[in-house]
């Protein structure tokens, strides 16, 4: 059991000492995870009044109050997450898998006739430390947040998705092109240096 207890204590030393950790409690957001969608807005544009905004894995919720804190609660966030999350301003959460078809049912009848302009996933499974489970998992997570996108964008939407490079990454690029007139992938500088995590960003949905 001690070696457990000793690599949890570093991985809470290092969050501690973690500066994105330090300045998202200063600045009041729920987590350091803000600062990624932050730096890719700010290349991007990606936010504008009266949005419709459907967050996957969006627990605790800085990525859904980034979105209604720079809209000035001029949105509509569908925020959706195993965990449960505290309420947020403009955020309609649905707590639940979003691989059963009962929450996808969900988001779709909460949407009714309206599409969405921008779908955001940073979305991960539970990691194993075992690259060969892990991967398969997280590219199963991104095409489903893929598929999603596709069945509620309006044309012209954008979809924002966190990727981990490795098998399989190569091949979902290439499919999102086939939906979007741009993809690119980046590396926000509040992703950890270490880590194999990139953001895929893919603008102008073409119905």
């Amino acid at each position: 059991m001690s070696g457990p207890r000793r690599s949890g204590g570093s991985w809470r030393e290092r969050q501690e000492r973690d500066p994105y950790v330090q300045q998202a409690r200063r600045d009041g957001w729920r987590s350091r995870a803000v600062y990624k969608l932050e730096q890719i807005d700010k290349k991007e544009r990606l936010l504008k009044p009266g949005m419709v905004v459907v967050d996957l894995g969006a627990a605790p919720g800085s990525w859904s109050q980034y979105v209604t804190e720079k809209l000035d609660g001029r949105c509509r966030i569908i925020g959706v997450d195993l965990l449960p999350m505290d309420t947020l301003a403009s955020v309609e959460f649905v707590q639940g898998d979003f691989r059963e078809d009962e929450v996808l049912d969900t988001i779709l009848a909460m949407l009714g006739d309206e599409k969405a302009d921008l779908v955001l996933s940073d979305m991960a499974p539970n990691i194993s430390g075992n690259k060969a489970v892990d991967q398969p998992r997280t590219m199963y997570l991104v095409e489903l947040a893929l598929d999603l996108a596709t069945r509620v964008l309006k044309g012209g939407g954008s979809f924002v998705c966190k990727v981990f490079q490795g098998e399989g990454t190569d091949a979902f690029i290439r499919e999102a092109r086939r939906h979007f007139e741009r993809v690119k992938v980046v590396k926000p500088k509040a992703s950890r240096a270490g880590s194999r995590e990139v953001y895929l960003v893919a603008r102008n949905y073409q119905i």
